[in-house]
């Protein structure tokens, strides 16, 4: 994830750098001058991503006896949603993305002493009715593209979340709903009928997801739970 972040301050340079350097320019670009005309469009999205937890491990976990470690394992899922688009002067966008977002999230518990090879897994596998807020700020067009980055604020929702089923019970619950922040960069190709526009999206989750329940030692080892992922997305708007 530093990787990642250190990654888009570098490409949130290039795009202030190509902003000075192509200026107010628009030689060329025909299928922009088309869209530019346009206060608002709408799209959908199409994404892979990869989501796992940051955890904190609790003051017991040092004290206790079973667990050696306990970590996250990152899941594979992908996304799909409808995109809403509303143009805030030239460089400027507000955007609403509802997404159905299909996720899976691992807890791995390592035991301790001679039981140190075997482990304990707690898959979480969740379906996100997503509510995305995002404002985006674009380059000046060149030949038909411009760079652009992101940021905003999710709401997040599980509805297949097992935290209220008896099945779980013996298990650590997440909890359903989650607010994240969000950050990302990508790029907007002109066709004629089209913009296609790939991006490259960080979730950080916000509140503590973990539903404490202290008669379970899986969950006294465990302080607080936070959401995170990584996705890639395609947008298609007109």
């Amino acid at each position: 994830m530093q990787r990642l972040f250190s990654q888009k301050i570098t490409l949130f340079a290039l795009i202030l750098a190509a902003n000075t350097l192509f200026g107010q320019t628009t030689k060329g670009n025909y299928n922009y001058l088309d869209f530019n005309q346009k206060p608002y469009y709408f799209g959908i999205t199409l994404g892979i991503n990869r989501a796992d937890y940051r955890i904190f491990h609790s003051k017991d976990f040092i004290l206790n006896d079973s667990f050696a470690r306990v970590e996250s394992v990152t899941g594979p899922g992908f996304n799909l949603g409808i995109v809403s688009n509303l143009k805030i002067g030239e460089y400027f966008d507000l955007r609403f993305l509802p997404t159905l977002s299909f996720a899976e999230h691992n807890l791995k518990y390592s035991l301790s002493g001679n039981n140190n090879k075997r482990i304990i897994n707690r898959r979480v596998e969740s379906v996100f009715v997503e509510l995305p807020f995002h404002a985006r700020y674009k380059s000046a067009p060149y030949h038909d593209m411009r760079l652009f980055i992101i940021g905003g604020v999710k709401y997040s929702f599980d509805v297949a979340s097992d935290s209220r089923t008896r099945q779980a019970s013996g298990l650590v619950k997440i909890a359903p709903t989650d607010f994240a922040m969000e950050y990302g960069a990508g790029v907007q190709f002109f066709f004629p009928f089209f913009i296609f526009s790939p991006e490259i999206k960080v979730s950080q989750g916000l509140n503590n997801v973990l539903i404490f329940n202290k008669k379970l030692e899986q969950s006294n080892v465990i302080e607080k739970v936070l959401s995170r992922a990584l996705t890639i997305s395609f947008h298609f708007e007109g």
